[in-house]
């Protein structure tokens, strides 16, 4: 079974910072893609940014510029440094692992709020 736990939210002012962490553990041989999700109180979870194992990265428009995806392939764990921050970027913020062996399966973590004050 494979679990992730995801950290580092927390309470900032706009033009603040944060970075977020989300760890795996598990039984994983081989990843797909990796990326974080947002989820704003009464809206459909959005994707924020995905990263490969190789590296190559993909943003919203709405994050783009702002935000910084990142892994640790040794650690199996994906970071977000989110700069600048708005007050529409509040949200609870999950993380998404493809795992592609030994078993493959989609897994999401429980998620980190953040809340940016104007």
């Amino acid at each position: 079974q494979v679990q992730l736990v995801e950290s580092g939210g927390g309470l900032v002012q706009a033009g603040g910072s944060l970075r977020l962490s989300c760890a795996a553990s598990g039984r994983i041989f081989r990843l797909g893609l990796m990326g974080w999700y947002r989820q704003a109180s009464g809206k459909q979870r959005e994707l924020v940014a995905t990263i490969t194992t190789g590296g190559n990265t993909n943003y919203a428009d709405s994050v783009k510029g702002r935000f910084t995806i990142s892994l640790d392939n040794a650690k199996n764990s994906i970071y977000l440094q989110m700069n600048s921050l708005k007050p529409e970027d509040t949200a609870l913020y999950s993380c998404n692992f493809a795992v592609r062996s030994p078993v493959s399966g989609n897994y999401w973590g429980p998620g980190t709020q953040v809340t940016v004050s104007s």
